[in-house]
């Protein structure tokens, strides 16, 4: 299976952030009240099918981040799992 230089930077992008941040913090994230509200927004008119193409491709840039910080928790808590499992 061939990697792509897109899944190559997420690789690279999740791998700095793993080391950088707690995993505590890391499983504490959460987006703020603003983006959040945002993005029901957002969501509600996709929906409807009235998004704009701006719109649309702010959607998919949160579906995007939204999957980063998903691979980032999955590290988070698989991580203290492998680093027990090793001893």
């Amino acid at each position: 299976m061939s990697m792509t230089a897109t899944n190559g930077v997420w690789n690279d992008i999740l791998e700095f952030l793993s080391a950088c941040v707690p995993p505590e913090r890391i499983l504490a994230f959460r987006p703020s009240g603003e983006a959040q509200e945002r993005l029901s927004l957002l969501l509600e008119r996709n929906r409807q099918g009235t998004l704009t193409d701006e719109e649309e491709a702010e959607l998919n840039e949160c579906e995007r981040m939204e999957h980063l910080v998903r691979l980032l928790k999955t590290r988070a808590l698989v991580a203290p799992r492998l680093e027990h499992a090793r001893f």
